[in-house]
């Protein structure tokens, strides 16, 4: 490694090192990477780590037994190539943050004469839009209370029909399709709205007031959807009485290391007001590093396609790479941002009230993790599975081959993260392969989980540690299985125990020991979730078996057409030559004119 680093070019580019068993440890980038790389070691009197580095960067170069490195045009391509590698490689010695979804917006077009209140994840084209956001959580109750309260063009298609609807007759649209309404007084009745996005309080009296009136009517499911709208609309921001008289756009950054892991909160402040909020986990926190957390979170947050961006972000501590990073936000948006730390002034009691937050999520948590906890001691996971997704397939015959991944995240199932799979290959082994490498190619959007757990035994275990490996991706894998009887592995209740499979060899736990409890209801889920997915797939695929049966298709052809085409979608969508080639003309007339 020592020829390497001292031949490096003096380019900009990003650095790996890996241990003895090429296992990636850490990816860093460089302006200069003769020179960054350079100042980790001392070359006198022999080849050692440089003691002036952090006690985790010594402990890594201590570790590291090679060295690559990718040449990039400018540091503002490392940096962001760096990014992009942690969160789909996830090293041994970076923190890995993991809240890479997009926030809804709530936008209005009103370079119309009739505008309407839209939501959005991305910039929308257009000369005259307002965004209101971002919105975490709460934003599309938030939307749908606007046309609960406020008479406005309830659908896209109502301006188009010209006439008066339904909407009209139980007044929650005034019919400008009709006329009943001008711009200027319609556009009285957007402004209100405009006004009740960021100050709430008019809002929620106002939906406070139909929720008393449905439940005197006696509505009361229709009531308590009512109460649950308010409710999500109060937490869409915590609590504070900092108003900003001038009216800043501001976003406020805080990220907190703790015992077991660390949090990021984020504040939105719009027009002077805390519009949302929302706070993620992280783990590692014993490699914890600063530098490295605001960096990932900044960069994570501010995609190319993020609306309504502040031009001011304020950030708790002061960070090493705080220029470099607003001057490429600033290239990605077209318009100076600026990162702050304020020491004193309304805008500290921001950060204040931010690290407040920070401070009093950790505290809520620390009790929350303890089977995670004993998990990983139980299997030596390299740290507490915070974050855990669980793989099942499902078929009958080979028909309607189907994977599902369930998400296991802080604590609760993560419902939105869930995931299906149409699978191909017919054998089990083959479709858990399928599953595992579509997910590894999707870690570039969404990160990589803590650990992973797979229904099967040892074969599976290996299968997926070898694909990581192949990509030098850090990850805890685990297997369940049944043991086998007789050589098979019998699944009736009470017939075999289930085993864990780790990297270390196999682990038979009591039957009533809560930690094997934990890992079977997480396999269970998974097996829920794939064969409900196979069900549904399959009542789909006999209904379309029947109708081409009805055609005059016979199975046996239907049966070639599946096993050429793969899906009912791809018969339908492929051409009349594609067909007549598998089958005959006659057939490929049927399907193609008579479906």
């Amino acid at each position: 490694m020592q020829s390497i680093v001292q031949n490096l070019p003096s380019s900009a580019g990003v650095y790996q090192y890996f241990d003895a068993s090429h296992k990636l440890l850490y990816i860093g980038k460089a302006k200069n990477l003769k020179n960054r790389v350079k100042s980790y070691w001392r070359f006198a009197p022999e080849f050692t780590p440089n003691s002036s580095q952090s006690p985790r960067i010594v402990k890594m170069l201590q570790e590291a037994s090679s060295l690559e490195y990718i040449v990039v045009e400018t540091e503002e391509d490392a940096l962001i190539l760096e990014n992009s590698l942690i969160k789909q490689l996830k090293p041994k010695y970076n923190i890995l943050l993991r809240d890479d979804k997009t926030y809804p917006y709530i936008y209005i077009d009103e370079s119309v004469e009739y505008p309407r209140f839209e939501m959005t994840r991305k910039v929308v084209k257009g000369k005259n839009i307002t965004y209101y956001g971002p919105f975490p959580t709460g934003g599309r109750a938030l939307f749908d209370a606007l046309y609960e309260i406020y008479p406005l063009v309830q659908k896209k298609s109502c301006l188009r029909e010209g006439k008066a609807c339904l909407f009209y007759q139980i007044k929650k649209c005034l019919a400008p399709c009709e006329g009943k309404i001008t711009p200027q007084e319609y556009g009285k009745i957007v402004n209100s709205a405009k006004t009740s996005i960021v100050k709430r309080k008019k809002l929620i009296l106002a939906l406070k007031d139909k929720m008393k009136n449905l439940a005197l009517q006696e509505r009361y499911e229709e009531a308590g959807n009512m109460r649950d709208t308010i409710n999500d609309i109060s937490s869409l921001a915590i609590s504070s009485n900092i108003d900003l008289a001038n009216r800043l756009n501001l976003d406020i950054f805080a990220i907190q290391n703790g015992d077991e892991r660390g949090v990021v909160v984020k504040l939105f402040m719009r027009e002077g007001k805390i519009v949302s909020s929302s706070h993620s986990y992280f783990r590692h926190t014993h490699i914890f590093d600063e530098n490295e957390a605001y960096k990932q979170a900044l960069l994570e947050f501010y995609t190319p396609d993020t609306p309504n961006t502040s031009t001011q972000i304020l950030t708790a501590h002061p960070f090493e790479e705080n220029k470099q990073i607003a001057q490429t936000l600033s290239k990605r948006f077209n318009k100076k941002i600026e990162l702050l730390t304020p020491q004193r002034g309304a805008k500290a009691k921001l950060i204040s009230l931010a690290l407040q937050n920070c401070k009093e999520l950790l505290r809520q948590t620390e009790n929350n993790s303890i089977m995670e906890q004993k998990i990983a001691n139980l299997l030596d996971l390299s740290a507490i599975p915070y974050r855990i997704e669980t793989f099942d397939s499902s078929h009958m015959m080979g028909v309607a081959i189907v994977g599902g991944m369930v998400v296991w995240s802080e604590g609760k199932w993560d419902k939105s993260s869930y995931r299906r799979y149409k699978l191909h290959q017919r054998d089990e082994y083959g479709q858990m392969r399928e599953m595992l490498s579509r997910r590894i190619a999707d870690f570039k959007e969404h990160s990589a989980p803590d650990l992973w757990i797979l229904d099967g035994g040892m074969a599976n275990l290996n299968l997926a540690l070898g694909l990581l490996k192949e990509k030098n991706i850090n990850l805890d894998v685990i297997a369940i299985a049944k043991e086998k009887l007789d050589a098979k592995a019998h699944r009736a209740k009470g017939a075999a125990k289930d085993l864990l499979y780790t990297s270390s060899g196999c682990i038979e736990l009591k039957p009533n020991d809560k930690r094997l409890h934990w890992i079977q209801r997480q396999r269970d889920e998974a097996h829920r979730y794939a064969i409900t997915y196979h069900q549904n797939k399959k009542r789909r695929e006999d209904t379309q078996i029947s109708l081409l049966n009805k055609k005059g298709i016979g199975k046996a052809t239907v049966k070639k057409l599946i096993d050429y085409f793969g899906t009912f979608e791809a018969i339908e969508s492929a051409s009349r030559e594609d067909i007549i080639k598998v089958t005959n003309s006659r057939i490929a007339d049927i399907i193609k004119f008579d479906i």
